[in-house]
């Protein structure tokens, strides 16, 4: 049976017609595969697109990434993406540094002299690896986790909303047509290049995302059995 006829601005949201619609139709959703939370009203759309992309994306060698890589337009995207994780007393425990263009060079130098200085020894085919990571990929992303006093949410918490962050902001890239690997090696862990970034006490790196696009198709990997890794607890 049809629900009664809905009018609904043309320059409406897309989310905003399906929620007008949904509201008028006797099936509360279900025909524009949406799905009624218990609360009166409020709708949950449902995205298997959303569900292949989670369960298909994969970290992608910067070796092998090539131009375009994220614009100005899909890097807001994806910063926004990254700044909408579970954050336990609203504390934004992260920030983000972003690296592309001619930066990856100038960093790439300061990445070589600390490298130099820490490892004396290395030769100049290492010392040029270090020079030329971050142009390896068109953007390169440093998440910063950023540890906020709080009685609330302790440190454990604030690090892993910054994990959040790194991981929201690869599905979101992945989502729009890019392919990313989040990386630390030594200089996610050097104080010398925390002293370059200008990191605070409380701050360290959580990783270095690079971004772009791919060069070749995406070799899939093993992943764990769930009955590998997950129990149901039951009681005695």
């Amino acid at each position: 049976m049809r629900g009664p006829t809905v009018k609904t601005p043309r320059n409406a949201p897309l989310f905003a017609r399906r929620d007008v619609a949904a509201r008028a139709c006797a099936c509360k959703g279900r025909c524009l595969g949406l799905r009624h939370s218990q609360s009166e009203g409020n709708i949950v759309p449902r995205s298997p697109e959303t569900i292949d992309l989670l369960l298909t994306r994969r970290s992608v060698k910067p070796l092998t990434m090539v131009e375009p890589g994220p614009d100005e337009a899909d890097l807001e995207i994806m910063l926004r993406a990254a700044s909408r994780v579970p954050d336990h007393g609203k504390l934004a425990p992260w920030r983000f540094i972003v690296f592309r263009g001619a930066a990856r060079a100038q960093f790439g130098k300061v990445l070589r002299h600390i490298f130099a200085a820490e490892e004396p020894r290395a030769d100049e085919d290492r010392l040029k690896l270090e020079e030329n990571r971050l142009l390896q990929a068109p953007l390169v992303v440093a998440v910063i986790s950023r540890l906020v006093p709080s009685k609330k949410a302790p440190e454990w918490e604030q690090r892993l909303s910054a994990g959040a962050a790194c991981q929201n902001m690869l599905v979101a890239a992945t989502a729009l047509g890019f392919v990313g690997a989040w990386l630390t090696e030594w200089y996610a862990y050097s104080d010398n290049v925390a002293k370059a970034l200008g990191l605070g006490e409380n701050e360290r790196v959580a990783g270095f995302i690079y971004f772009g696009s791919p060069s070749q198709p995406k070799d899939e990997r093993e992943r764990p059995a769930l009955a590998d890794i997950v129990s149901e607890w039951k009681s005695e």
